[in-house]
C-alpha cells in the first residue's frame, strides 16, 4: 500500500498576507472593499432645515404675542452668562402671574410691532430674557429677581429696561417701578380721598394702577359735575 505524505509549505513560499487577501478579495469583488472604505457622506437637506428653523421662529413670535394679552409690564433681563440651572431656579421664584421667556430681540420686536410695547426698542441689544407680568402688583413681580440677583451675585445681569403703561423705563429708573404702591395701598388712599373734595380723588388717580383709573374716571367726572351744579 502506498502512503501519501503531506508536507508543510516551504518558507520560500509564505502564506499570503492579509493585504494580499484584501486585494484578492477586491479584485474578485471590487464593490466589497469600496463599500466599506469610501462610502460617500450625504449632506443634510438644507431646505428641510430652513423650514424647521422658520417654523420655530414663527412659534416663538406667536408665544410672545400670547404673552402680550392682559400683560401689565414687560421687562428685559441681561442673561449672558446664565446657566440652565440658574434659569430653572429663577423660574421657581417668580409668581405664577409672571412668565420668563428666552427669545431673540428680533423675534420679540416682530411680535410687539404695531403695539404699545414697541417702546421696548431701546433695550433690544445684547442677550435678553423677557419677563411678562400679568398682574398689577408690579413690585411683587420685580422683587424675586432682585433677590435672586443678589443671592447669585449677578451684578452684570441687571434689567435692560421695561415698559409699563406705554412708558419705557431704563435701568436707572427701575426704582420707580420697585417702589410703586400696591393695589391695596392705592385702594386705601382712594377711600381716604373720597372723604375729601373731588380734586383729591383726581390726585389719587394719578397712581399707576391702570384698571383702577379707568374704572373711577367716570365717578370723578360725576363728582365734578355735581360740585359745579351746586355753585
Amino acid at each position: 500500500m502506498e502512503t501519501t505524505l503531506f508536507t508543510l509549505p516551504s518558507s520560500k513560499f509564505p502564506p499570503p498576507s492579509s493585504t494580499a487577501l484584501s486585494l484578492k478579495t477586491h479584485f474578485h469583488n471590487p464593490l466589497l472593499l469600496h463599500s466599506t472604505t469610501t462610502t460617500p457622506h450625504r449632506k443634510p437637506n438644507l431646505t428641510i432645515r430652513s423650514a424647521i428653523s422658520r417654523t420655530k421662529k414663527e412659534e416663538t413670535i406667536e408665544t410672545v404675542k400670547q404673552q402680550l394679552q392682559d400683560c401689565h409690564l414687560i421687562a428685559g433681563i441681561k442673561y449672558k452668562g446664565f446657566t440652565v440651572q440658574q434659569f430653572q431656579q429663577l423660574r421657581t421664584t417668580l409668581p405664577e402671574t409672571t412668565k420668563l421667556i428666552v427669545a431673540k430681540n428680533t423675534l420679540v420686536l416682530k411680535a410687539i410691532e404695531g403695539t404699545k410695547w414697541e417702546a421696548l426698542k431701546p433695550c433690544m441689544t445684547g442677550m435678553n430674557a423677557w419677563m411678562f407680568v400679568h398682574s398689577e402688583e408690579i413690585p411683587a413681580a420685580i422683587k424675586p429677581y432682585r433677590s435672586f440677583q443678589k443671592e447669585k451675585k449677578l451684578e452684570e445681569n441687571d434689567f435692560s429696561g421695561a415698559v409699563f403703561e406705554g412708558k419705557y423705563y431704563p435701568p436707572e429708573e427701575f426704582k420707580a417701578l420697585e417702589t410703586m404702591p400696591s393695589r391695596a395701598e392705592v385702594y386705601a388712599k382712594l377711600l381716604g380721598s373720597l372723604k375729601g373734595p373731588a380734586t383729591s380723588v383726581v390726585g389719587t388717580l394719578q397712581a399707576p394702577a391702570r384698571n383702577l383709573v379707568m374704572t373711577l374716571k367716570a365717578y370723578v367726572k360725576k363728582l365734578e359735575e355735581e360740585s359745579g351744579a351746586g355753585q
